[in-house]
């Protein structure tokens, strides 16, 4: 038994769409989220500076006493795991394998595409993944950088995005993927939009799923589920007060939070 926290942290509120699975899945628990929202995207910054804010964002994870954490960022997660999981004596996941492994139990003819942040495409670490799995399976990367402030935005199911997803899209759906994995919390938030461009035939694979399912196991296998307490108490924080975390929360989560602001700079 253990009655410590979950910790989720992320660039923004992307990773919202981790703390729905976790809350889904395994409803006893409680979670403690960071959004980095005052210093997103991360997807655009340098490998460095992206291990400096997630070492930042666990230092404060721990001050709320956690028991493990979640990188809800797979821009954090391609360039800083094992970083994290070297620096941090605390159990660690990321969502890029256990969001390759799904892809590739997936697809049938063998063509994967992965959307996501420039940086995550430029790390590589969805073909990596994949291909330690397969070395047979092609996969195909398509950067998307206008997804995350779309989303931020709270234009998800808006035109322009829509108009933006096809752009982006339509070249992983003319090389013939049969799978694309949401390589980035956030994209989940645009599910409908998303699926929208790429049809019936090609299926969505979302990363926070799987990454649930490990987590859960961890905790089963290791003794560690939250035990009586109550119902469990949420809490969430962010970098820089946003006008859009209680409508994306309430989109993502299906209720409201209200979000704390703190100084991630202190940590």
């Amino acid at each position: 038994m253990d009655n410590r926290p979950i910790g989720i942290f992320d660039s923004g509120v992307g990773g919202l769409t981790v703390a729905k699975e976790i809350m889904s899945r395994l409803k006893n628990e409680e979670v403690v989220y960071f959004g980095d929202t005052a210093r997103l995207p991360y997807g655009s910054k340098s490998k460095e500076t992206i291990t400096k804010f997630s070492f930042q964002d666990v230092r404060f994870l721990l001050s709320k006493n956690v028991k493990a954490v979640i990188i809800a960022c797979n821009t954090a997660s391609a360039n800083s795991f094992e970083a994290i999981k070297e620096k941090f004596d605390i159990p660690v996941f990321g969502v890029v394998s256990p969001g390759a492994a799904a892809a590739a139990r997936a697809t049938k003819n063998g063509r994967i595409g992965v959307i996501a942040t420039t940086g995550t495409v430029k790390s590589g670490a969805y073909e990596k993944a994949i291909h330690n799995i397969d070395s047979g399976l092609n996969v195909i990367s398509k950067a998307c950088p206008l997804f995350v402030p779309l989303v931020e935005e709270g234009w998800a199911d808006d035109e322009i995005t829509y108009l933006t997803a096809r752009k982006y899209i339509s070249s992983l759906i003319d090389d013939g993927v049969d799978t694309i994995v949401m390589g980035c919390t956030h994209y989940p938030l645009l599910y409908k939009c998303l699926k929208k461009v790429a049809g019936d035939g090609v299926l969505l694979v979302n990363p926070a799923e799987e990454t649930t399912k490990a987590v859960e196991e961890f905790l089963d296998g290791n003794d560690m589920f939250r035990e009586g307490g109550g119902a469990p108490s949420h809490s969430f924080f962010v970098s820089d007060s946003t006008d859009m975390f209680e409508k994306i929360c309430l989109d993502a989560l299906g209720r409201k939070f209200l979000a704390d602001k703190i100084d991630i700079e202190g940590y």
